[in-house]
C-alpha cells in the first residue's frame, strides 16, 4: 500500500470486483439487430450498461490495458523524457532527497534513479524486509516507520532538502491518501523544507473530467482522499514550492522514454512506472515547474480519440 494507487490502479480494480469486456458487448450489440423491436429495446439497454461496466474494469486496472487501448478525449504529441541512470545529464538541484511510499511502485523507481543520479535517499517504510531490501541500495538509507504517526514521518525527514511522496492505499479502515500524505506536507513545512512533490492521480481537483463519469464515481472516495491532501499543499504552505503529478493508468514495463508532462487537465491514459518516476525528478529539478499541476501520459502507448492537440510541458532541467 506504499504506492499512490492512481485512477486505474490494482488497488481499484479489487475495489470494483467487477469482471466483463467491450468484445462480448459489441458482438452483443450486432446480435440486437436481428430482434423484435421490444426484445431490441431491451438488448441494447443491457449492451449500453456493458459498456459502462467495461469501461469502470478498464480504467481501475493498468494491468488489463492493452498496448494502443485508451480512454483519452484527445491527441498528442510525443516529446522525449529520460530515465535517470548513471550516464544521465540531469543536474540534480537537491542533493538530499526524503521519498514516502518509496518500497515499491513509482516510488520505489525513484529511489533507484535518485540513488542512480548520485542524489542521496532517505525512505520511510513500514516493514524490516522493505528497509533491508532498500538499505542494500548505494547512497539510501531506509528508515522504519508509519505515516500515520506524525513525528515518524518528521524524525525521517529531517535534514533532507526535498521530500517526495507517492503513498496510497489502505490500512485497515485508514486511507493513507490523505493522511499520511499529509504528514509529509506538514513536516516539510515545519523542518522549512521548500520543494515537494506530491504524486496524486487523474482524477482529483480540476482533471474530474478527463475521467469517464463511471469511472469517476466508482472511485470518488479515494480520488476525494488524494484531492484534500492537494488542497492542504495548495492553500496552507504557501512557502513552499510544491508540485503535483497525476498519472493515469500505471504500467509495470521498462520505461519507454516518451512518456510527457502537460498542463491540460483533460488528458487521460496510460504510462509506466519508471517513466512517472523519470518525469517526478525532472521536475524536481525544474523550477518551472513549481507551484503547478501536470498530467502525466505516455503518448507513444495511447491512441487518441480526437483531432486536439496536447502541448507538452517543457522542463527548465537541463
Amino acid at each position: 500500500n506504499n504506492e499512490s494507487h492512481s485512477l486505474f490502479g490494482l488497488d481499484t480494480f479489487k475495489y470494483l470486483k467487477l469482471q466483463t469486456t467491450t468484445t462480448t458487448t459489441t458482438a452483443t450489440l450486432h446480435n440486437c439487430s436481428t430482434m423484435t423491436p421490444p426484445t431490441k429495446i431491451a438488448c441494447k439497454r443491457f449492451s449500453i450498461a456493458n459498456i459502462s461496466v467495461a469501461l469502470i474494469v478498464s480504467f481501475s486496472n493498468a494491468f488489463f490495458l492493452k498496448p494502443n487501448t485508451v480512454f483519452n478525449r484527445r491527441s498528442f504529441i510525443p516529446t522525449s523524457t529520460h530515465v535517470l541512470r548513471p550516464d544521465t545529464a540531469v543536474e540534480m538541484v537537491y542533493k538530499k532527497v526524503f521519498v514516502a511510499g518509496g518500497s515499491r511502485g513509482v516510488g520505489r523507481c525513484i529511489v533507484d534513479q535518485l540513488s542512480n543520479s548520485g542524489t542521496e535517499v532517505v525512505a520511510l517504510v513500514r516493514s524490516t524486509e522493505a528497509m533491508e531490501e532498500l538499505n542494500d541500495i548505494k547512497g539510501v538509507k531506509a528508515v522504519k516507520g508509519d505515516a500515520f504517526v506524525y513525528k515518524d514521518v518528521e524524525n525521517t525527514m529531517d535534514g533532507c532538502d526535498a521530500a517526495i511522496t507517492t503513498m496510497g492505499g489502505m490500512d485497515g479502515e485508514r486511507r493513507v491518501d490523505y493522511e499520511g500524505n499529509n504528514h509529509v506536507i506538514e513536516a516539510a513545512g515545519i523542518l522549512g523544507i521548500s520543494r515537494c512533490i506530491l504524486v496524486t492521480s487523474i482524477g482529483c481537483g480540476d482533471s474530474k473530467h478527463a475521467a469517464p463519469p463511471e469511472v469517476f464515481e466508482a472511485l470518488k472516495d479515494v480520488l476525494a482522499e488524494k484531492e484534500k491532501a492537494e488542497r492542504i499543499l495548495i492553500r496552507y504552505y504557501t512557502n513552499m514550492n510544491w508540485t503535483i503529478i497525476r498519472p493515469g493508468g500505471l504500467k509495470s514495463e521498462p520505461a519507454t522514454g516518451k512518456a510527457i508532462l502537460t498542463e491540460d487537465n483533460l488528458v487521460i491514459g496510460s504510462i509506466h512506472r519508471e517513466d512517472v518516476a523519470a518525469l517526478v525528478i525532472r521536475a524536481l529539478n525544474s523550477p518551472n515547474t513549481e507551484r503547478k499541476i501536470f498530467t502525466v501520459m505516455d503518448p507513444s502507448i495511447t491512441v487518441s480519440v480526437n483531432d486536439r492537440v496536447v502541448k507538452p510541458f517543457i522542463t527548465s532541467a537541463p
